[in-house]
């Protein structure tokens, strides 16, 4: 048998028709299934019969993929692809099934051929990690990295992140850089071997964004379950929602700062229905440095206040994800009051603003030290005080402030 046969394969009692591929191990083989997922199957254990030779031309269709003849254009924007890992530059290790990061941002140029005749583009690899391998010293690298790529003439960045800790990178970045051009993050809910990967979509949109004149960091993912419309959500207020649907990021209190309805002709158009910064208004600047040693600690009735003296005991500042309005069990209040360190409060909620001044335990936090975070996410409340730590002369006062989009001026009905 070889690679391109149409086969039948028997395992454990389970069988398997489809399309014999190319494995990367020869232990395993690799399937494709009539409805378009690829399965792993552990050769030694397998039976397999021959249903029909070469119904598949695996060799022409790996050469159309393998180089990537994206010439020169002087009438084209030039776009910087960064790639930090995730889904969206991702493969199936089938010996074990998962999805592992092993692409770099010439091999999605290769696996999204929709991207060839949309901007000149340039590549670069920060990182090859999944998201929840993320640190702020990665951050940093990525911070840097943009700020070269722009400085050396890009027109926009695309950076290609896992999406389980996007938001937190995507924050970061709001604060880390004052950006001339759109700095667009964007990754994949679900591998490109899987029949409903949002890979091309997605990155489709991220590149129609980062040509448009919105200059600020952005996350562009689906906006809904259909493949009409990705959704253009500021850094620093996107939230991620779900675990596994496409549309799982949404701008928390308010609709998303725009959108880029899909066009899989290349007509794809960017809108935005709010204010944003214009291209080219803002100098480029670079203000990486953090504190890293910052703790975001979410309360539950019944936690012990020991819990939030070990998090502050070698720590340079505290968010704390209180409940409603931003409260705890008053049994914490002396305990933050014996801080020497920063006290940030934000809420569980997922909309509204703290405000510790309407019932008595928010009171006496205030009187304790706490700082109101408005109506900062905790996880971007998080990324802020880091940066706050670093680059404020007042960090009270830089954490009620809207630096990057973080706090809206008041809390109203979706705009």
């Amino acid at each position: 048998m070889n690679a391109g046969d149409r086969v039948r394969v028997e395992r454990a009692a389970q069988t398997y028709e489809g399309v014999l591929l190319p494995s990367s191990t020869p232990a395993h083989l690799v399937v494709k299934l009539d409805g378009g997922y690829n399965v792993g199957i552990d050769r030694e254990e397998a039976s397999v019969d021959v249903l029909e030779s070469d119904v598949y031309d695996v060799e022409s269709a790996q050469d159309e993929q393998g180089t990537s003849e994206i010439e020169f254009d002087d009438d084209l924007p030039t776009v910087s692809l960064i790639s930090t890992g995730g889904t969206i530059a991702s493969t199936v290790d089938y010996r074990t099934g998962a999805v592992t990061a092993q692409f770099d941002a010439e091999d999605v140029l290769r696996a999204v051929p929709d991207l060839a005749g949309m901007a000149n583009y340039r590549g670069r690899v920060v990182a090859n990690i999944l998201s929840e391998n993320m640190t702020p010293a990665v951050w940093q690298d990525l911070a840097r990295a943009v700020h070269e790529e722009i400085e050396a003439g890009a027109d926009g960045v695309v950076v290609m992140h896992g999406t389980d800790t996007m938001q937190y990178t995507a924050s970061a970045l709001a604060f880390m850089l004052d950006t001339p051009v759109p700095v667009v993050f964007t990754g994949s809910q679900r591998s490109a071997d899987r029949p409903s990967s949002d890979n091309v979509m997605n990155a489709v949109s991220a590149v129609e964004a980062a040509k448009s004149d919105c200059a600020e960091v952005l996350v562009c993912m689906h906006a809904d379950e259909s493949d009409d419309r990705c959704a253009l959500h500021r850094g620093t207020r996107v939230r991620k929602n779900h675990t596994s649907r496409r549309d799982a990021f949404e701008t928390v209190g308010a609709k998303p700062i725009g959108e880029v309805d899909y066009d899989i002709d290349g007509e794809s158009t960017v809108t935005f229905r709010r204010e944003y910064a214009e291209r080219g208004a803002t100098d480029l600047a670079l203000y990486d440095a953090v504190e890293t040693d910052v703790e975001l600690v979410k309360f539950s009735p019944g936690m012990d206040a020991s819990l939030l003296e070990a998090a502050a005991a070698d720590s340079e500042g505290i968010v704390i994800e209180g409940t409603g309005l931003g409260h705890v069990n008053t049994d914490w209040i002396g305990v933050i009051e014996d801080l020497d360190v920063p006290v940030v409060m934000t809420s569980q909620c997922l909309e509204g603003r703290v405000c510790d001044r309407v019932y008595d335990t928010g009171r006496d936090l205030l009187d304790a030290g706490v700082v109101e975070g408005e109506d900062t996410l905790p996880g971007t409340a998080k990324v802020k005080l880091m940066w706050a730590l670093e680059n404020s002369d007042d960090v009270e006062s830089a954490m009620q402030e809207s630096l990057a989009g973080e706090v809206q001026q008041r809390s109203t009905p979706w705009l």
